[in-house]
């Protein structure tokens, strides 16, 4: 059997990161099943580049990693479309999406298969049970159409597989060099995973279902053995840890960092603000040395009894925020918050508690980057998800639904769907995102020239000291001229 690893588009402008999730599964093909990995992000036709591969060989199957919004939109016309063509192919889905949907997936003509959770060993598995002509039992991680009722099954989630104990990546499946990117770390960035899971329950978080709490890592010798490759064989000067939190363990993060203190790297990862302040000043130290410029850190709300009810664990309060705000700027890290507003069942008071604990958070370190999104529901239990099920949320069933333009805006946290957040209120966090980053441009936007950005901070100041943030028309028609937002938390 041949096997075609495809990594649909993620995006319009087509961000080349290495598809870690296809390398991963790839490592345990080698020397056992054909396989060659496509990328729709460098691939100027690749429907076509993958018809070659299915026309070149008779029994293929293609598998491709599907995240939900604008990946999804593009991956449910391109499997519909193979399917027509080639009823004989399979098609095996997995990832984010497919593993907490994956009966909208089966109730689909097109999805054969559905891979649950972290599925390396599972898809193997699958592979080998299709490749003998077994017939599938429910085994963790698979889900499948039951033949005699044609009604979807699964075997739940699969278990967590430790990296330690998995397979180098086969880069040599890949032209590296084309994922090298400028950003804001470096000239050369390109991206790594040395971990899975996060072992905290925050209920708003997709990761809680796929892991459980659990958390397994890489050695810190390990990691930095990979970084160093990217330095020594693709030039590599910049290093985004794409971990779901990888500052869990701090004696690996300070191990890690005393590793790479010679290569004069600059790097990004996730954290925890609770997890941070616990470090010692040594390993604050051995990081801003290392080359740490930017840590993403879930702050999630100016209100503590907010942070309690989305089960942050009762280490997390906005005075915490504002301590890791005010140590990042002594260490000369950039912090970047996000923060999840509009939670049910106040949605108006959660907002303009934590617009109010913004300004506050500015005030102790002007670098931060501020991360808006609007709350939107996971299928986990907890006290949000009761809410938005209570005020009317429902999930589609079908993936046309899915990929429907107010479903895509919802996976982007950007939607329209959430019944208990009004347009008035949606608007007024819009505009003030527009005065916000116009009177604190980021500082991860090469474009943003000096001029520009005082440009900005004049135009907008007199909105941001007095609180008037309604129909900022100027800002907007400024943005048409040069934009000035990051893509992921522009709202104009």
């Amino acid at each position: 059997m041949k096997v075609i690893l495809f990594n649909p588009r993620s995006s319009p402008a087509r961000k080349p990161i290495l598809p870690n999730s296809l390398l991963a599964l790839g490592a345990l093909l080698e020397d056992r099943f054909s396989y060659r990995i496509i990328d729709g992000n460098l691939e100027v036709d690749p429907v076509g580049a993958i018809e070659v591969q299915i026309e070149r060989d008779r029994e293929t199957l293609l598998a491709g990693t599907v995240m939900p919004g604008p990946q999804l939109k593009e991956t449910v016309p391109v499997c519909r479309s193979l399917k027509d063509r080639h009823p004989d192919l399979t098609i095996v889905w997995g990832g984010y999406f497919p593993s907490q949907h994956w009966e909208s997936c089966l109730r689909s003509d097109f999805v054969d298969y559905v891979v649950r959770g972290h599925g390396e060993k599972v898809f193997l598995h699958l592979l080998e049970e299709l490749s003998a002509g077994r017939p599938l039992e429910r085994a963790p991680g698979i889900a499948f159409r039951e033949e005699a009722t044609g009604e979807p099954v699964s075997g739940g989630m699969a278990p967590v597989p430790h990296p330690e104990e998995l397979p180098e990546f086969p880069y040599h499946r890949l032209d590296v060099n084309r994922y090298a990117r400028k950003t804001v770390l470096g000239e050369r960035t390109f991206s790594y995973h040395s971990s899975y899971g996060c072992p905290f329950f925050c209920n708003f978080c997709a990761v809680v279902n796929l892991v459980d709490g659990k958390w397994l890592a890489q050695s810190a010798e390990r990691t930095a053995a990979a970084v160093r490759r990217f330095v020594e064989k693709w030039k590599a000067d910049a290093i985004e840890f794409h971990d779901n939190n990888f500052f869990v363990s701090e004696r690996r993060v300070a191990e890690f960092s005393e590793r790479i203190l010679p290569l004069g790297l600059g790097w990004w990862g996730e954290s925890r603000i609770d997890t941070l302040l616990r470090f010692s000043d040594r390993t604050w130290e051995l990081l801003r040395k290392a080359g740490l410029k930017m840590v993403f850190l879930g702050a999630e709300s100016g209100s503590d009894d907010v942070l309690q009810r989305m089960d942050k664990g009762g280490t997390a309060t906005t005075e915490k925020t504002l301590q890791i705000a005010e140590k990042a700027r002594a260490y000369e890290i950039i912090p970047e918050f996000s923060f999840v507003l509009g939670n049910p069942p106040e949605p108006e008071e959660d907002v303009s508690r934590t617009v109010e604990f913004i300004r506050k958070l500015k005030k102790v370190n002007p670098w931060s980057e501020i991360v808006l999104y609007l709350y939107t529901p996971v299928p986990l239990s907890g006290t949000l998800y009761e809410e938005a099920k209570a005020s009317g949320f429902e999930f589609p069933s079908t993936l046309e639904d899915w990929i429907r333009p107010d479903w895509v805006d919802f996976a982007k946290r950007r939607s329209s769907q959430i019944p208990w957040v009004s347009d008035p209120l949606r608007l007024r966090l819009r505009n003030f995102e527009g005065v916000l980053n116009a009177y604190y441009p980021t500082r991860t936007d090469p474009r943003l020239t000096k001029s520009r950005r005082w440009l900005l901070r004049a135009l907008s100041a007199w909105r941001y000291h007095s609180g008037i943030y309604h129909f900022p028309i100027e800002l907007r028609l400024l943005h048409r001229v040069f934009r000035y937002q990051r893509p992921e938390t522009s709202g104009f």
